[in-house]
């Protein structure tokens, strides 16, 4: 059976506060740690009334707190954002704190419009050009390879677990250079998922941390007892997506019967084209659906995306997900 992880956007609700989403976050991390996922990651996002994700180092020691085995980590830090010396010490700090579980997964985009880069004092478009040499850096901070003549302390020898992230070629083309694991956000941005998986297993360098080619794929995977039920579920993602795409972003709302059947032919149609990384549906329904996937891919884990207005619904997903495919 092929390895699960949990990807969590720590969504706030309709009518919740940060504090409760906090709450869920770390009973979810429980949960796909009882049912057997390999890792439990946090995306950065800021300034978005519906995710509490944005001071992720922090989000990150809550969740370890609550845990004591799955590995947890970034998925991911937004490089362009910070510098590569605080995100060494910050990751540092977990990795003391939770040591062997520590994953920090890097990507390019800064998760943030020009006001976030004001607030930052950060021009995230010439940042975002030097990823690659901040990328090696932090990774030198970390490992001591190349010697920088300064090491983050903590930091410094940390056991962290580097990956690169994307949605495009680039990412994948400095992954494969750096001979780091490689994740794709196919649940939002499937378009290049082929072309990206195949440029890194074809252009890939063995390095000390990786001898082979290593690939995580995202799904939006959301497992009920029925399809029906598993589509109404969705409807509160969909909503998020949809408000997301029209520039409306807010909170994760209820989920509504047939709301897919209410949107224009255009907005149904984007729903539809996602839906090339989307398993929803009952466990037999899941099951195909993410073994089609992982044909398709080749991918050696997938991680699971996808928010429910009601946490404990997805925390049941989770595990009618990892027994389905166990099954």
């Amino acid at each position: 059976m092929i390895p699960l992880s949990v990807l969590d956007l720590i969504p706030v609700r309709e009518g919740g506060t940060v504090s409760a989403a906090l709450t869920d976050a770390a009973s979810l991390a429980r949960a796909a740690e009882g049912a057997g996922y390999q890792r439990f990651w946090v995306a950065e996002h800021h300034a978005m009334d519906g995710i509490a994700g944005g001071a992720t180092a922090v989000a990150l020691a809550h969740i370890g707190h609550a845990t004591s085995t799955i590995r947890i980590g970034a998925g991911g830090i937004m490089l362009p954002n910070h510098n590569p010396f605080v995100i060494a010490e910050q990751f540092g700090t977990l990795d003391a704190l939770f040591p062997g579980r520590i994953d920090l997964g890097l990507g390019r985009a800064p998760g943030a419009d020009s006001r976030i880069g004001q607030a930052l004092r950060k021009d995230l478009m010439r940042a975002a050009e030097f990823f690659p040499q901040d990328v090696v850096e932090l990774r030198a901070l970390v490992t001591g390879e190349p010697e920088l003549g300064l090491r983050a302390t903590p930091g410094y020898g940390a056991a962290l677990e580097f990956w690169i992230l994307g949605s495009s070629l680039f990412g994948a083309q400095l992954a494969a250079a750096l001979g780091m694991p490689y994740a794709f956000a196919s649940h939002f941005a499937p378009d290049h998922l082929d072309a990206a998986l195949k440029l890194y297993r074809e252009r890939f360098t063995p390095s000390a941390a990786l001898d082979r080619p290593h690939v995580m794929a995202a799904m939006t995977v959301l497992c009920a007892e029925s399809d029906a039920e598993g589509r109404l579920l969705a409807s509160s993602l969909e909503q998020s997506f949809v408000a997301l795409r029209s520039g409306t972003p807010g909170r994760l709302k209820p989920p509504v019967p047939g709301y897919r059947d209410s949107l224009p032919p255009s907005t149904q149609a984007m729903l539809d084209h996602l839906g090339q990384a989307r398993a929803v549906g009952s466990p037999a329904t899941v099951r195909a659906a993410i073994g089609r996937f992982v044909e398709r891919t080749q991918a050696d884990e997938i991680i699971v995306a996808g928010a429910t207005f009601d946490p404990t619904a997805r925390e049941h997903s989770l595990a009618l997900t990892m027994e389905a495919l166990a099954g």
